[in-house]
């Protein structure tokens, strides 16, 4: 994909996310405020991220071919701005930085200034 005049919002999409999926996080803001998990699936263009057991929702369904009708409890996904990471090393709350070593881009723990995978 050649981009010829690039626009803020296609710029966003080929930057580096601060998450990524099996980083254990903690959420700071709404209902579940204070539980932890791990990031299933990341939503970059809406800025969301789905965790496993947390932001859980009731779903009346309907009998349908493959499945049966009933109440089923379906994980949704929760804004960036309301997790923040735990870092694997220190095990505090932290936040991410970015550190650029021989071409590469790593991100960083801000508390303890380790690298994490």
């Amino acid at each position: 994909m050649v981009l010829r005049k690039s626009h803020h919002w296609q710029r966003r999409l080929f930057e580096m996310f601060k998450f990524k999926v099996g980083d254990e996080v903690l959420v700071s803001a709404g209902k579940d405020k204070g539980k932890k998990g791990k990031i299933g699936k990341i939503f970059p263009k809406e800025s969301k991220v789905l965790i496993e057991s947390i932001n859980i929702i009731k779903k009346h369904k309907k009998v349908s071919k493959g499945q049966s009708s009933g109440i089923y409890e379906i994980s949704r996904s929760v804004s960036v701005a309301k997790v923040s990471l735990i870092c694997p090393k220190c095990g505090k709350q932290t936040r991410i930085g970015f550190l650029i070593e021989a071409g590469k881009k790593n991100r960083i723990c801000k508390k303890c200034k380790g690298i994490l995978k």
